[in-house]
């Protein structure tokens, strides 16, 4: 039996979407941080569960041909990038077997995955950060990111995901922080003020959004900081204050204040200009959205006689792509911020054809009411679904049937909801074509996928 402390040689036979490779000892699961399949490596037992035990990599004795050097100082305490450790052509083989894995755990065994699409870039594609701010047993302010598992702030301005533009100014808040001596939040007593900076980039436009974070209802010198940013930074055309004085590990407070420059910035994605607000959705990375776009237009087949009903359509940058090959386009989103970006979207690139509306995707009746106000009752060809993590209820996929949707086009950020919808859609008469993943998150454990499914009639 496995006991804390114990010390043994294994093979590392599989890695897991933390990035732990995976070893068997006595026919237990051992979860062993630092390792990569194929390793020999010797290993420290750490904790000891019913089902499994977890491990840490004492020594490598010797690597795998998948191991790489990962360059990263951070990277074994912060655990953001999972596969930072091997080659990307093994992180692809990791992620299409994932994928499938998915489905086969549904009992849909003979579904289709394709190879996985990348725009090539492993580094810097990241258009959004979000850096957690506290102060070091030192007294020196710390930026960088939660490591794994606990609420202590890795000091990392420059994270080789983010976009490079991203760290002169996070450097910059520090010095204006540490010369104003701003005080920053501790989470024990509830006290200090800065509580995350966070960044937005348009790659087309080089346009940056900067907002800081506030635990209170002011930032001192708001006149002077935003005079300075403008001065150093030309690039940050937004720059926002949120205030969040709740109790809690969401980032982001309801109520933002514009301290200077427009209220959103742009980017240009599938050939349409679009308005991004703070609090708007907008994928990461923008290179492997383009493609992952393209592919759901291209299962869509629109021939201009259709109605697409865009659910969970944020800014409407995936409607708005396929637009000029629909009769119409009907979008809903829940974040009111985000269906005015979307309306402003459509005008400004001289879509017509395109309405937004604010509805509940968890309530269907509620989701349409706002569309079936404005446009009566309507009948959409084609539905884009687009949903958070959690998936779609099965009420809103029952209801799509009901709607008389013939195809659904599918965009899901988590392949194990997308294969739990795909199993009530197929066992409810929809038939489902090949899953297509798509890297938007190289070297994390996360990839994104795209399937239609047709009404069997």
């Amino acid at each position: 039996m496995l006991k804390k402390n114990d010390i043994f040689e294994v093979e590392i036979a599989d890695m897991n979407f933390l990035g732990f490779g995976v070893a068997k000892i006595d026919g237990c699961a051992v979860f062993v941080s630092g390792a990569v399949a194929g390793d020999r490596a010797r290993i420290r037992i750490i904790k000891v569960c019913r089902t499994y035990a977890v491990a840490r990599t004492e020594s490598i004795l010797l690597p795998s041909p998948h191991r790489i050097e990962d360059g990263c100082a951070v990277s074994a305490s912060c655990g953001g990038c999972a596969f930072r450790a091997v080659n990307y052509d093994y992180e692809r083989s990791l992620k299409e077997s994932a994928v499938k894995q998915s489905f086969i755990r549904q009992g849909l065994r003979d579904v289709t995955v394709a190879p996985l699409t990348s725009d090539g870039r492993a580094a810097h594609y990241r258009n959004k950060a979000q850096y957690p701010v506290r102060r070091g047993a030192d007294g020196k302010t710390v930026i960088g990111f939660f490591a794994a598992k606990s609420h202590r702030v890795l000091e990392c301005a420059d994270c080789a995901l983010q976009n490079e533009a991203f760290a002169p100014i996070v450097e910059d808040v520090r010095r204006f922080v540490d010369e104003k001596q701003i005080s920053v939040y501790d989470e024990e007593s509830g006290n200090g003020l800065l509580r995350h900076i966070y960044l937005r980039i348009g790659e087309a436009t080089g346009e940056i959004m900067l907002c800081l974070v506030l635990h209170g209802t002011a930032l001192p010198h708001a006149d002077e900081f935003a005079a300075r940013i403008s001065e150093r930074f030309p690039a940050v055309k937004s720059l926002f204050l949120n205030f969040n004085e709740a109790d809690t590990n969401v980032v982001l407070g309801d109520r933002y204040e514009l301290l200077a420059g427009k209220p959103y910035i742009e980017d240009i994605l599938c050939g349409a200009r679009l308005r991004i607000t703070p609090q708007s959705f907008y994928q990461v990375n923008r290179g492997a959205a383009e493609l992952l776009y393209k592919k759901a237009a291209a299962l869509a087949a629109l021939t201009g006689r259709e109605t697409l009903l865009d659910l969970y359509c944020g800014i409407g940058s995936i409607g708005l792509s396929m637009a000029h090959k629909a009769k119409r386009l009907i979008g809903i989103e829940t974040v009111a911020s985000a269906v005015e970006c979307a309306k402003e979207n459509a005008a400004q690139n001289g879509i017509a054809n395109a309405a937004f509306y604010c509805g509940d995707a968890a309530d269907t009746e509620q989701l349409l009411r706002a569309a079936r106000d404005a446009e009566g009752d309507f009948r959409p060809d084609v539905v884009i679904l687009d949903p958070p993590r959690k998936g779609c209820a099965e009420r809103l996929l029952a209801d799509l049937e009901k709607l008389g949707a013939g195809k659904i086009v599918y965009i899901s950020c988590n392949p194990e909801t997308l294969a739990r919808d795909a199993k009530f859609l197929t066992a409810n008469g929809w038939d489902m074509g090949t899953v297509y993943p798509f890297d938007l998150f190289c070297r994390t454990g996360h990839v994104e996928c795209c399937t239609a499914f047709e009404k069997n009639i």
